[in-house]
């Protein structure tokens, strides 16, 4: 089962491969995604990390949460399940 974590509190010039080998001594890392603003090509602060099991997930959060990486303290926590939800059916 995997687990992923959302990660907040980035430094905007954090990468993909410095955030995966940030979580990789905690447990396997199955994939890493660092949210980009388009328009000026740095990170918007926040992204994610899936980790391979819920129990490198739990010391990943508890390692690293309040962890301070250059100016910026994390936070790390559980991410929230994203839900195909559609809008309710109006009556007329």
């Amino acid at each position: 089962m995997l687990k992923k974590l959302h990660v907040d509190n980035l430094d905007t010039a954090t990468t993909e491969g410095e955030l995966r080998a940030l979580f990789a001594p905690h447990g396997e890392v199955v994939e890493v995604h660092v949210s980009v603003d388009h328009a000026s090509g740095r990170t918007r602060g926040f992204g994610f990390v899936t980790m391979a099991t819920p129990e490198g997930a739990q010391l990943a959060i508890q390692a690293l949460s309040g962890k301070l990486t250059g100016r910026h303290t994390l936070t790390v926590s559980a991410a929230w399940p994203h839900e195909q939800s559609a809008a309710p059916a109006r009556e007329p």
